[in-house]
């Protein structure tokens, strides 16, 4: 299921911010402002997994530049109407400096997707989903994102952005966990989903963190808090899947990479791009 870790990876960054300057910048290639959105576009989905209780929804902005796609998923309802129609044709480099954080969030990581792509020479190893139902592919998923922890049973991971099919998967490595998603609610098994993360940061000795939280502005705080204190970060990334590996080893230890289109728009084979993290 995974390849030979590569030798050798592209250059990181020391922060969020300063990633988007060095983008801005031109230090990761292109200059930004020489690229153009060609499409831009949202899909929206709503989920309910046979054999669950419960579902959820989300609506993702996707910019293609070139070949690739950034994507940045928001809550549904929360992205203007012209949102898309106001991108398409638009300089990434414009675009970068956007009012709307989801504007912004795609754009960069459309960016990166374009100039360091999912391979191995830039870092990335491919893990391969198996083809099947929504439920099926979104285990297979959470098991290459949980793979990626090196926490063992006993310790306690804080879950930001609540994926029930991660949590099962935190259940049977033995790992206790803290669930936490801006939506709150409850998990499918009946516990209380805490809405304010860094309230709960202490506790937990490992982060799971999704890359929505980088178009909500939640991300940074938890980074930080990594960093300052030596807890592993493995964010599992359809939001920003591009961004979040240029953040190894500045308080991110591992990402699990997955680019548009996600897992849950195709019943056939599928590919997660996995980076740091247990091998």
């Amino acid at each position: 299921m995974t390849a030979t870790r590569p030798t050798a990876t592209r250059p990181t960054a020391t922060c969020l911010a300063d990633l988007e300057l060095r983008v801005k910048e031109g230090e990761f290639g292109s200059d930004p402002g020489t690229l153009r959105v060609s499409t831009a576009f949202v899909t929206s989905q709503c989920v309910r997994h046979s054999g669950r209780n419960g579902g959820y929804r989300n609506e993702v902005l996707g910019l293609r530049v070139g070949a690739a796609v950034g994507s940045c998923a928001v809550e549904p309802g929360t992205l203007p109407d012209d949102a898309s129609a106001a991108c398409a044709g638009r300089p990434v480099g414009e675009l970068l400096e956007h009012p709307l954080a989801a504007v912004r969030t795609a754009a960069l990581d459309a960016y990166l997707m374009h100039v360091l792509p999912h391979t191995p020479a830039n870092g990335a190893r491919p893990w391969s989903l198996p083809a099947g139902d929504s439920l099926r592919k979104s285990r297979a998923r959470a098991r290459a994102v949980v793979g990626l922890l090196g926490a063992v049973p006993g310790q306690r991971v804080l879950v930001v952005g609540v994926v029930n099919s991660l949590l099962e998967a935190l259940r049977d490595r033995g790992l206790a966990y803290e669930p936490c998603d801006l939506k709150g609610g409850t998990t499918e098994w009946g516990e209380k989903i805490r809405t304010d993360a860094t309230a709960v940061a202490d506790r937990c000795d490992a982060f799971l963190v999704s890359g929505m939280t980088l178009g909500n502005g939640t991300f940074e705080p938890l980074r930080e808090h990594a960093a300052r204190h030596g807890k592993e970060l493995v964010a599992f990334a359809q939001t920003g899947s591009a961004v979040l590996p240029r953040l190894l080893g500045a308080g991110v230890s591992a990402v699990c990479a997955e680019p548009y289109p996600f897992f849950w728009l195709d019943g056939g084979r599928g590919v997660v791009h996995r980076y740091g993290g247990m091998p």
